[in-house]
């Protein structure tokens, strides 16, 4: 489990929310956001807006559906913080994801939007199987934000995390 300090330290996991299918010719890349999906995003991030969820860092996967979901959120919070996409989230093994919340680290917060399955791996690697099961057991869906919390022993060391709140369209 990656240990981030200094504490404390929230890591938000976002899903793209839902896209339509590729038409002829279309790489899987490049599908875009549905109606379906824009009305996810929207009640998800004006939830993540009220509620005062606003990252440090965002960083998304480079997929056209999670930029769009991203530009979404970030009109939620009134174009509140930058937006870094990053190449590697694409196709990318949970690993790839852990690294890039740990190389944030001075950051107090950091937000990933990207894909199944590497989202739930990610959220296992943080929570553990059993707590991830029973808080997620059909896995994130579409537009998914889970809200990690590190918890501090007293030593001011991260001594587990939790989910604080999981918002879903």
């Amino acid at each position: 489990m990656p240990v981030l300090q200094p504490p404390p330290f929230r890591v938000y996991l976002m899903r793209h929310a839902h896209a339509a299918w590729p038409v002829a010719g279309e790489r899987d890349f490049d599908r875009r956001l549905d109606d379906v999906g824009y009305a996810e995003v929207e009640i998800v991030g004006a939830r993540a807006a009220e509620k005062g969820y606003l990252p440090d860092v965002v960083l998304s996967s480079t997929a056209t559906r999670c930029g769009e979901t991203a530009k979404s959120v970030r009109r939620a919070f009134n174009d509140a913080f930058d937006i870094s996409y990053v190449d590697e989230m694409y196709n990318a093994q949970p690993e790839t994801y852990l690294a890039l919340i740990v190389a944030q680290a001075p950051s107090r917060s950091v937000m990933l939007i990207g894909h199944n399955p590497t989202l739930d791996a990610v959220a296992e690697a943080f929570l553990g199987q059993r707590k991830m099961e029973s808080l997620l057991p059909s896995g994130f869906p579409t537009a998914g934000l889970a809200v990690l919390d590190a918890k501090l022993g007293g030593d001011s060391r991260v001594t587990e995390w939790q989910m604080l709140e999981f918002l879903a369209p």
